[in-house]
């Protein structure tokens, strides 16, 4: 007989047992694993275990007699429906932060505990300024409460370690530690640690498989001025080939020496005087404690490998083009289909339907993240995702909103994609038309863009809002974020919104994607990846994602003269790199929906 699943209710109250026992007013839980990555194995989804969220940025806020789950705006009405809202009150943390929350509901001079290996030193210090107005105190505790009380949670993962080709990277391992170390070196630094999945495996030119979207390994690395290299992985996860293949100065470490090991780098930090460099935020606290606790020196210092990782080299940019065209052609057989079937399909059928179009090509390694697949009002919920509870049923007068990509590896198509169409599902509303042109002229406006070197993305943000704005609406997203080349598919590098201030260069990977979103009726997105490229002194984008725009949802009048070319240049584009590669029904189908408008 199975054993019947514990209530959220009961979850609750083990917690709360377990916070008595160590003396706790309030207990954090943040979606979060101790890699710092978006990401996580099911291990790590405590939030989820605990409260039933599943949205990809969030945390729970427990206290003895309330409980809170706080995500952003992205989520507020997928929280709202997947929480029991009898035990847990919802709240926009972007709008009011994590630390008032907790400051507004602890009691003076309470106790509030965390995981040290969940939280960065950044975010701990936030919560402490906030929390001090209260004289509160935040508590590391050295095992995790939720971990204690999840009998079956599952194991950690144990996905192999494969080669990311140096062909293909542009630059061998060897050349990119012996970059780093000249970087440590002008900052007079010990050593560097790393803790971030995506920025080991770029270091390395490694991949991996232990996490599902992102071919990552869930490890730390420690760089020292010498270059001796400590990757702190579990060794089972590395075969014979890959180790001959690393190096003499890489040396593979089993997680529980890391303790021995930064107990000698703190000694020689402070022998040396030399700081151990740490990303505040993106290294866990834990780490920087231990150091500390050993006499350790430390200094805050930017991930180096988020630069150079963003700066794709000519041989990535490469691979990531044809990785472009695999998933274009993907998307072109997927659309084909919807049109003739969609009608009757639902939500979770139409997301499955498209990762098997993308399952045809033998570089397919599975999606970049979840499919985003929102029919009418669920399309107006920014990250939503659809369960067989939940899906809506695809019916005529609405729009489909699907967000998708890949990851492709293999021969020399290399890359992450990162693509969403709107789908007019029947004849669209002139409503519907209208708001659609709108969020076109803004895209097209950031695909057309020219701009100085220095540009940051706050000021390119804006040439995606104001057709938006000219009408009196926006979207309460970023425009654009940085991609990996088989790796994350929402890389730390320049991005598109009003706080980035990031510059863009030559190599960079952008998303371009404003959207619309009318709470109840539809959502409308269109997204696709550009390339940062010379242009003379300055700089612009080149768009490298190919499928078909829905021109039954473009008002042909509304647009100006030169956003008409560019429409019509880009289904030139599109059919030209897709068509070889398609059957004559497919290019023949491709032909008709990439006639100029």
């Amino acid at each position: 007989m199975a054993k019947p699943s514990v209530t959220f209710s009961e979850k609750l109250k083990a917690l709360r047992r377990e916070m008595k026992t160590r003396g706790l007013d309030a207990y954090i839980v943040p979606r979060a694993d101790e890699y710092q990555g978006e990401f996580v194995a099911p291990y790590a989804e405590r939030l989820k275990w605990l409260t039933g969220f599943t949205g990809s940025g969030g945390a729970a806020l427990i206290f003895r007699k309330k409980a809170f789950v706080l995500t952003d705006g992205r989520y507020m009405i997928q929280v709202k429906s997947q929480v029991d809202n009898a035990l847990f009150e919802t709240g926009d943390y972007m709008k009011k932060s994590t630390a008032l929350w907790l400051a507004e509901n602890i009691n003076e001079g309470g106790v509030i505990g965390y995981d040290p290996y969940l939280y960065t030193p950044k975010q701990i210090k936030a919560l402490e300024d906030e929390c001090s107005k209260k004289s509160a105190t935040l508590k590391p505790i050295d095992e995790n409460l939720i971990d204690k009380i999840w009998s079956d949670q599952p194991a950690r993962p144990q996905g192999q370690v494969s080669l990311f080709p140096d062909k293909i990277a542009g630059v061998s391992s060897k050349q990119k530690i012996k970059n780093l170390v000249a970087e440590i070196i002008d900052n007079n630094a010990q050593a560097v640690i790393f803790a971030l999945p995506d920025s080991i495996a770029w270091l390395l030119n490694m991949r991996g498989a232990d996490i599902d979207y992102i071919p990552s390994v869930l490890s730390y690395l420690l760089v020292s001025r010498r270059g001796n290299v400590r990757w702190f992985v579990d060794p089972e996860k590395i075969d014979k080939d890959i180790r001959k293949s690393l190096g003499k100065n890489i040396t593979i470490c089993a997680p529980r020496d890391m303790g021995l090991q930064f107990m000698a780098l703190a000694q020689a930090s402070a022998a040396s005087g030399r700081d151990v460099l740490m990303d505040m935020r993106h290294t866990p606290i834990q780490i920087k404690s231990m150091l500390k606790l050993r006499g350790a020196s430390i200094k805050d210092h930017t991930d180096p490998t988020i630069a150079p990782k963003a700066r794709k080299t000519k041989s990535e940019a490469t691979a990531i083009r044809k990785a472009h065209i695999e998933d274009g052609v993907a998307l072109v057989k997927f659309l084909k289909w919807l049109e003739e079937n969609g009608v009757g399909e639902n939500e979770v059928s139409v997301a499955e339907k498209l990762k098997s179009f993308r399952a045809e090509s033998k570089a397919f390694k599975g999606n970049s993240f979840p499919t985003i697949a929102g029919f009418g009002a669920n399309g107006a919920i920014v990250h939503y995702r659809a369960s067989n509870e939940t899906a809506a049923t695809l019916e005529n007068g609405n729009l489909l909103l699907i967000d998708s990509g890949g990851q492709y590896a293999g021969g020399s198509i290399y890359g992450t994609t990162d693509i969403t169409r709107t789908i007019a599902i029947g004849k669209p509303s002139q409503a519907m038309r209208e708001k659609n042109t709108r969020v076109l002229r803004g895209h097209i406006g950031i695909a057309q863009a020219k701009f100085p070197r220095g540009t940051v993305g706050a000021q390119i943000d804006t040439l995606a809002r104001k057709p938006l704005w000219d009408a009196g609406i926006d979207f309460a997203h970023g425009t654009g974020h940085g991609v990996g080349c088989y790796l994350a598919v929402h890389e730390d590098a320049a991005n598109i919104s009003p706080r980035g201030q990031t510059a863009f260069e030559p190599g960079m990977l952008i998303s371009n994607e404003p959207g619309y979103y009318e709470q109840d009726a539809f959502g409308i997105r269109i997204e696709n990846l550009v390339m940062v490229r010379e242009e003379g002194h300055m700089l612009a984008f080149d768009t490298i994602s190919y499928a078909p725009l829905d021109k039954s949802l473009i008002e042909v009048d509304m647009l100006g003269r030169e956003e008409r070319k560019w429409v019509n240049a880009y289904h030139h584009d599109v059919y030209e790199h897709l068509a070889p590669k398609l059957d004559d029904i497919h290019r023949d189908w491709l032909k008709e929906k990439t006639t100029p408008l």
